[in-house]
């Protein structure tokens, strides 16, 4: 049984081990990597170039600025503004771009991907404030009435909403977005084999160099062993394209001994309660995976694996608890190839 673990550093530090093939001193390339931390995680990229073509500081100033637009842990950013405003407040960009592909996910998905969860994100404790207390039945019907992405609209760098309780939270989509902006960054400097990950979200364009074979992505076993000594027991190989994972593996919360997943329903107001413990989507792009990795897991297997095989535009891995509590795993057909034998 295998898991992807998106939030964990400790993966990344395993994906480049199982990458990592230095190049010769007489080949054009070097193996160039860069790391450090953002977002509450940490990132990598690794490239092939004739010499540093993109540097640290770079990256880390790309980070800040989408920080400023995207952070709901930012008082200063754009979508804290938005949420503190009564009827809306300007977009940039990036915000545009995240709030455009949430709209079509939140359709494709008929509701169940939904930015303005954010009020209820924050009442079960998963935002930026703590929380003492868990919501009662009579505060999630409150709760509800602020939620529903048609009750925002963009039009032109203008974001507006319908009641001044709506908030939105791009968590689940916001760090695909990122990884897409750093690749793009990338190809931008004439680098056209590279991996970049930020917590554990990944994007490969291109072959290792010089040995022109694909890059390898570890995949997590769960189980009872320590944050620092994960088990790979998995590896997929991609030459280009975006992997990204939701799970409530090591995201959750518990209470009066049950345990409850990060993952809310945006149409009941309470966590997911289904069979999945984590679902890998691979897409052509970043943003796309870190969308639906979120609509399967709120699906539960049963829908979710028919959801993907619908969309061409995705591909899936799940693990999964069966009726006798043990875990197991399957995937979609487009999914099936990427494993290495």
């Amino acid at each position: 049984m295998l898991f992807l673990n998106m939030l964990q550093n400790t993966i990344a530090c395993l994906l480049f081990l199982s990458i990592f093939n230095p190049a010769a001193n007489d080949e054009p390339f070097q193996e160039i990597k860069l790391n450090g931390a953002a977002q509450g995680t940490t990132w990598h990229i690794l490239y092939y170039a004739a010499d540093s073509a993109v540097q640290k500081m770079q990256v880390d100033s790309i980070l800040t600025r989408l920080d400023s637009s995207l952070s709901v842990y930012k008082s200063y950013s754009l979508i804290s503004r938005f949420n503190d405003s009564k009827s809306g407040y300007h977009a940039d960009v990036h915000l545009q771009a995240v709030v455009k592909k949430a709209i079509e996910a939140w359709r494709a998905s008929n509701g169940l991907f939904d930015i303005t969860i954010q009020p209820l994100v924050q009442a079960w404790g998963f935002s930026a404030k703590p929380v003492k207390k868990y919501p009662n039945k009579k505060q999630v019907r409150k709760l509800l009435k602020c939620i529903g992405t048609d009750k925002i609209k963009l039009e032109a760098d203008f974001l507006s909403k319908e009641k001044s309780c709506i908030a939105i939270d791009v968590d689940g989509i916001a760090q695909g977005y990122s990884v897409d902006v750093l690749a793009s960054f990338l190809e931008s400097r004439g680098i056209n084999n590279y991996l970049v990950e930020i917590g554990g979200e990944i994007r490969i364009r291109g072959l290792k160099q010089p040995a022109q074979q694909k890059m390898k992505i570890g995949i997590e076993a769960p189980g009872d062993y320590t944050i620092e000594s994960p088990v790979v027991q998995k590896i997929i190989s991609i030459s280009e394209g975006a992997v990204t994972t939701s799970g409530n593996y090591r995201k959750f919360h518990e209470s009066r001994g049950k345990r409850f997943s990060h993952t809310i329903d945006p149409r009941t107001g309470y966590p997911t309660e289904n069979n999945l413990i984590s679902v890998t989507v691979f897409a052509k792009d970043a943003i796309t995976a870190d969308a639906y990795d979120n609509v399967l897991m709120a699906m539960g297997l049963e829908k979710a694996l028919p959801f993907t095989e619908a969309h061409p535009e995705i591909a899936a891995y799940f693990i999964y608890k069966d009726t006798d509590g043990n875990i197991r795993d399957t995937a979609s057909s487009r999914f099936i190839p990427f494993f290495e034998e």
